[in-house]
């Protein structure tokens, strides 16, 4: 009797259908792929931590911060790819450039994290503040980012990197063309840190780029300025070698900031001192001493020349802008926030036909900071304004009536 034969069993779906036996191994390699990461980052990051607390060492806390172990755990897919080739017999080649091509990828995000907590380390050092190395950190990243996607394509092509690299060669022209501001700044950042021009937190004044404040960042392609008024102003890094800026940061570090105010006098108040106007400021205790000394040495000049005194023109004779001039200065002298050792002068300027007669104050504060270098200014500014009726002397206004009380 003859039996029939068994029929085949079924075949599933999966397995009859090439494509979705394809799409359900990639699917489960790339699940497998990201359950290798998430637990792969979660064990680094959790070791990183234990250790990095009972370390003294700082590095291991810029390398959490930047993100480097999270980077590193791209790593880990890359080894259950490489596992799983065995389920593609008929793609090993294709996915094998894919999964080098993830794997240069990968090595490069992860040096660039090194990068970034190799630049925060730095940053703790005081030289950082003379000598910032976040414009090179960014050509180091851009550099090997160019040699990263070279290399991706070679890998991906089945070809030499060198020979795209020669290749690359031959557009040098063009790539000159659109890295043009990038190799500029690079040039000037060089520039400035070989001349020490430009530091973080220097105040920098660049009226051409409207940039008057506190540097906060030097990057590689812009140097960022924090105005007064809070807004932020970025400047082109290049923009530093053909644009004129006033670094104010040696006035810090002198201990002294300039005072360079002038007083407007009428001219017409102007006049000879007589004997009671004299009489009336030798009780000033500044210049007292300096009137005794000049009435001396006036009269033995006009005895030896034999001056008539019947004309105060005749000789020699001390004016109330003068007696003013010199009370300013010793009042500069004697203050104890104006710094002694740096230029000190009260001088009178080229006067102005609609201005009076420019007497400028010329020192240095002891404070530098602005706030407390505008008190001081205005203190002194204040008392010199006010100490002018007492020499008989006014401040110019232009259009302003003369009050009569004064000529009495």
């Amino acid at each position: 009797m003859n039996l029939d034969l068994q029929p085949d069993l079924p075949v599933t779906l999966i397995e009859a259908n090439p494509i979705l036996d394809l799409v359900a191994k990639t699917g489960i390699l790339v699940l497998a792929g990201l359950l290798a990461f998430l637990l792969t980052r979660a064990l680094l990051l959790r070791g990183a931590r234990v250790f990095s607390h009972r370390t003294q060492n700082s590095f291991d806390d810029f390398l959490l911060e930047a993100g480097f172990f999270s980077r590193a755990a791209l790593l880990a897919p890359a080894l259950v790819f490489f596992w799983g080739l065995e389920f593609f017999s008929g793609l090993t080649g294709v996915l094998d450039r894919l999964i080098h091509a993830y794997l240069a990828v990968s090595v490069v995000l992860i040096l660039a994290k090194l990068l970034d907590a190799l630049s925060g380390l730095y940053r703790t050092f005081e030289v950082s503040n003379r000598r910032p190395i976040k414009g090179y950190v960014q050509l180091v990243k851009l550099f090997i980012y160019m040699i990263c996607a070279v290399s991706v394509v070679a890998i991906l092509l089945g070809e030499s990197p060198w020979g795209l690299l020669s290749g690359i060669g031959a557009m040098t022209a063009v790539l000159m063309l659109v890295f043009r501001d990038t190799l500029l700044s690079l040039v000037a950042g060089i520039q400035i840190s070989a001349n020490d021009l430009l530091h973080t937190g220097d105040w920098i004044e660049m009226p051409a780029m409207n940039a008057d404040g506190t540097v906060i960042d030097i990057a590689l392609n812009t140097v960022k300025i924090q105005n007064w008024d809070m807004t932020v102003t970025a400047v082109p890094t290049f923009k530093f070698l053909d644009t004129p800026f006033k670094n104010w940061e040696s006035m810090t570090k002198s201990g002294g900031r300039r005072i360079k105010r002038a007083i407007m006098i009428d001219q017409s108040s102007i006049r000879f001192a007589d004997p009671s106007l004299k009489k009336r400021l030798m009780t000033v205790q500044h210049l007292a001493p300096f009137i005794e000394m000049r009435q001396k040495e006036i009269d033995a000049a006009n005895a030896a020349s034999g001056a008539d005194p019947a004309s105060p023109l005749n000789g020699r004779r001390m004016t109330n802008i003068g007696l003013f001039r010199r009370y300013a200065l010793e009042y500069l002298r004697c203050h104890p926030k104006i710094r002694q050792d740096m230029t000190l002068l009260v001088r009178q300027l080229q006067p102005h036909a609609d201005d009076g007669l420019p007497l400028e104050i010329y020192c240095f504060t002891s404070e530098t900071a602005w706030a407390l270098h505008e008190d001081i200014l205005s203190d002194i500014m204040d008392h010199l304004l006010a100490a002018l009726p007492e020499f008989d002397l006014r401040a110019y206004q232009r259009n302003a009536l003369v009050d009569s009380r004064a000529a009495i």
